[in-house]
C-alpha cells in the first residue's frame, strides 16, 4: 500500500510517520560487534521458548488479570505457539492443562466459559477445544489412557449452538450476547473439529456471511437484512473479521458446496483488499487491519493467513497451484526485524511490549509466509519468489529446550536455526527457522487438527443431537 504525503499533517499521518521511523532494520552498534539473531533477521527460537515457558509454567504477570474471562485463550496462545515452534509439553503438564480446560466447561449451558464457573461463550469454546486438540490426543504408550476428548459434552454443546442461532442464519456469541462473525467462525470451527456440522445448524449462515462483505472487498463484523436477498454490512472492512468470515465461508463450502451459479463471494475485490493491506518497504511489508491504519504484527495472521484460505477455494476448483499474489518474503522481514522483542516474545510493533496474543499470531503469520514461499518455489509460475528458509525436514537437538519435550511426530520434526548474517540484497531475504505448518481453518498444526477430527469421526461418532 503506497503512502502519499499531502503535506497536511493530521494525528493519523503523524502517527504513521512515527511508526515508519521506528520500522527500520536494526544493525549492530559497531562493525566489531557480533549481531544478535534479531539483528540478523533470524527467529530466536530459544529466546521465545524461554518467554513462553516463563509465562506458562511460572505464571503470568499481574497485567493479565484483565484477561480473567479469556483463560482458554491464554492457554491456546501458549500451546499453539509452542506447536509452531515444534515443541510440546510433557505428559504431566498436558494432563494439568486438560484438567484446567475441562474445569471451564459449563455443564449447565454446554460449551466453555472464559474461566471456571463463567457463562458459556463461543469464543472461549473455540479456544478451549483447540487447546484440548493440542494437549488431549490419545497416547497409546500409556496403559488405560482416557483422552480428555471423551469428556467434551457434545450433546450439551450442540444444544447451546442451536439456542444461539438467529433467524437470519447468524449466531449470538452467548446468551443475550452480540452477533458478529467472530462467533460464527468459532462455532463452525468447533463443529468441524468435533464432527457436529449439520444442515440444521448452518441453514442460512452462508447467506449471512456473504452479507458481511463490504464494497472494499473485506468483511465487516456483522450484517443486517434490508430486503429479500439484500444485506447491509455493519461497519468497515477489518482484517480480523475478514479472516473469520472467509474461514467460515470455506468451512461451509467444503461441507456444503454451492453450485457454480449459486451463492458466491466477490473474490476479486477480496484479493485486491487483502493485497492492499500489506505495507511497502518503509513499513517492512507488515500488514494493517483496516484502510489507513498502522501496521500491526497480529495481522500477519489475520490478513496473511487469508491467502491460504483463498488457496483452498482455488485448489478445489482448479488443480493448478494458485499464484502467490502477496509478498511473503517481505512479511518475514516485518516479523523477524520488527515484531521480535529482545526480551523474548513477539509484539505489535516497536517500541511496544510482547504479549501472548501477538506472539502466536506473528508466529502463525511467519509460518504462512514460509510455506507460501515454498509453494511458490515449487510452482511453475513465473512469479515465484526466492526462499532461503530452512527445510522443515532438517533436525534440531531437543536439548536446546530442556524444560519442554520435542515432538516425535513427523510433522513436528525439530529444525536448526540458521546463523547466516543478514544480507542487504533485496533478492536474498533473511534466513529464519522453519516452523510447523498451521491449518488455516483452525490455526492448529495439521497433525493436531486431523487427529481430533479423525477421532470424533471414526471412534466417537455417536449421535450428539
Amino acid at each position: 500500500m503506497v503512502q502519499i504525503d499531502d503535506n497536511y499533517p493530521t494525528p493519523t499521518s503523524t502517527s504513521q510517520k512515527s511508526t515508519i521511523a521506528l520500522l527500520v532494520k536494526p544493525s549492530p552498534p559497531d562493525p566489531s560487534t557480533k549481531p544478535t539473531p534479531i539483528q540478523s533477521g533470524i527467529l530466536d527460537v530459544n529466546l521465545h521458548l524461554g518467554y513462553l515457558g516463563r509465562h506458562l509454567l511460572q505464571g503470568l504477570p499481574a497485567r493479565y488479570t484483565s484477561q480473567d474471562a479469556s483463560q482458554p485463550w491464554l492457554l491456546f496462545w501458549s500451546f499453539q505457539s509452542l506447536s509452531l515452534l515444534k515443541v510440546e509439553l510433557d505428559q504431566g503438564n498436558k494432563h494439568k492443562a486438560a484438567e484446567g480446560i475441562l474445569a471451564m466447561q459449563n455443564t449447565a449451558e454446554g460449551g466453555f466459559g472464559g474461566g471456571p464457573g463463567q457463562a458459556a461463550h463461543l469464543l472461549p469454546t473455540y479456544a478451549a477445544v483447540c487447546s484440548l486438540a493440542i494437549v488431549g490426543a490419545p497416547d497409546p504408550s500409556i496403559p488405560q489412557f482416557v483422552s480428555p476428548w471423551t469428556r467434551i459434552d457434545r450433546r450439551a454443546l450442540y444444544k447451546l449452538f442451536l439456542s444461539l442461532k438467529q433467524t437470519d442464519g447468524s449466531f449470538r456469541v452467548s446468551s443475550n450476547g452480540e452477533v458478529d462473525v467472530r462467533g460464527v467462525y468459532c462455532l463452525l470451527a468447533v463443529a468441524k473439529l468435533l464432527n457436529m456440522m449439520t444442515e440444521e445448524l448452518v441453514r442460512g449462515t452462508k447467506e449471512w456471511v456473504k452479507g458481511c462483505q463490504t464494497y472494499e472487498g473485506g468483511f465487516a463484523s456483522a450484517a443486517i437484512s434490508i430486503g429479500e436477498n439484500r444485506w447491509a454490512p455493519l461497519g468497515e472492512a477489518h482484517g480480523g473479521y475478514t479472516f473469520c468470515a472467509l474461514a467460515a465461508w470455506v468451512l461451509l463450502e467444503l461441507e456444503f458446496p454451492s453450485s457454480p451459479s449459486g451463492l458466491q463471494l466477490n473474490l476479486r475485490n477480496l484479493r485486491r483488499w487483502l493485497v492492499q493491506m500489506q505495507g511497502g518497504k518503509d513499513e517492512l511489508y507488515g500488514f494493517r487491519g483496516r484502510t489507513n491504519k498502522l501496521v500491526d504484527g497480529c495481522y500477519s495472521w489475520w490478513v496473511g493467513g487469508c491467502f491460504q484460505l483463498l488457496d483452498k477455494l482455488e485448489l478445489r476448483d482448479d488443480a493448478q497451484t494458485p499464484d502467490v499474489i502477496w509478498n511473503p518474503e517481505g512479511l518475514k522481514e516485518y516479523i523477524l526485524y520488527a515484531a521480535q522483542h529482545p526480551a523474548g516474545g513477539l509484539r505489535d510493533k516497536p517500541p511496544k511490549s510482547p504479549d501472548m496474543y501477538h506472539t502466536l499470531y506473528n508466529l502463525a503469520g511467519l509460518s504462512a509466509a514460509q510455506y507460501a514461499c515454498q509453494s511458490a518455489k515449487a510452482s511453475t509460475s513465473t512469479t515465484t519468489l526466492p526462499d532461503t528458509s530452512d527445510s522443515p525436514s532438517q533436525s534440531r537437538s531437543s536439548s536446546e529446550t530442556p524444560s519442554l519435550t520435542s515432538s516425535a511426530s513427523a510433522s513436528s520434526t525439530q529444525t536448526q536455526a540458521s546463523s547466516t548474517p543478514r544480507t542487504t540484497s533485496t533478492q536474498q531475504p533473511p534466513p529464519s527457522s522453519s516452523l510447523n505448518a498451521t491449518d488455516p481453518l483452525f490455526n492448529l498444526t495439521k497433525t493436531h487438527a486431523e487427529a481430533i477430527m479423525n477421532w470424533f469421526r471414526e471412534e466417537h461418532g455417536e449421535d450428539f443431537r
